[in-house]
């Protein structure tokens, strides 16, 4: 799964960034960075395609379906395996229509020992910042204010990664990531061939601090090595 991550950037290097990977040269929402520590239920930095151009902004995480009766489902909706994602009827239509990526620089999960789970911090080495694939969805409040959330699409674990845990969160590249914001392409089958594990070659692990395990705990020391 894929419980917190990271995006220790400043707003100048996500500037340069969007303009150079996303052509995205305004920015409407106010993001706070850098983050050591996000989790569940917060807003995280999301892009996706209009239809014809890429929009970035800040959305729920935690996935609320159009047909949702509470929005509290989102908390337990973090994540949408990539395996089932046409099965589900919280999912499928997210995948067919509204596809988004999620901005990060790593991401934490927990190893478990005999007798503790270790805090892990898990990241790539050959992009700076990654886009985690993502779908999202706008659910209708009872008194009409609208609610845009996302969740994270985990796939297998690398060999990297089943040291730690056996699933992880599906991390594109430039090429893989202009396919999955096209909202034109509908091909499910071709898309899902895009939620494959990371190559563990490009990715790199260590051990952190317990102060992770809090998620008040938004802080530099949270990325440090244990």
């Amino acid at each position: 799964m894929c419980g917190r991550f990271t995006i220790t950037i400043d707003l100048e290097d996500l500037r340069e960034y969007l303009v150079d990977h996303y052509d995205i040269t305004e920015l409407k929402s106010e993001f706070q960075l850098p983050r050591y520590n996000i989790a569940p239920t917060q807003d995280v930095i999301t892009i996706l395609n209009d239809g014809s151009k890429n929009r970035v902004g800040l959305l729920k995480w935690g996935l609320v379906p159009h047909f949702a009766k509470d929005e509290k489902i989102g908390a337990s909706m973090i994540n949408a395996k990539s395996e089932t994602l046409i099965e589900k009827p919280s999912f499928k239509s997210s995948f067919q229509m509204k596809r988004c990526v999620i901005l990060a620089d790593s991401f934490y999960e927990w190893k478990r020992e005999e007798h503790k789970k270790t805090p892990m911090r898990i990241g790539v080495t050959d992009q700076k910042i990654f886009p985690m694939a993502g779908l999202w969805s706008t659910f209708t409040r009872p008194d009409g204010t609208k609610l845009h959330t996302t969740t994270i699409i985990t796939t297998h674990a690398n060999e990297l990664m089943s040291e730690i845990h056996d699933r992880m969160p599906v991390i594109l590249n430039d090429d893989s990531v202009k396919e999955w914001l096209n909202p034109r392409n509908q091909d499910l089958n071709q898309l899902s061939k895009l939620l494959k594990p990371y190559q563990s070659s490009s990715m790199y692990s260590y051990e952190v601090s317990s102060l992770v395990n809090n998620a008040r705990n938004d802080l530099k020391e949270c990325i440090l090595k244990a």
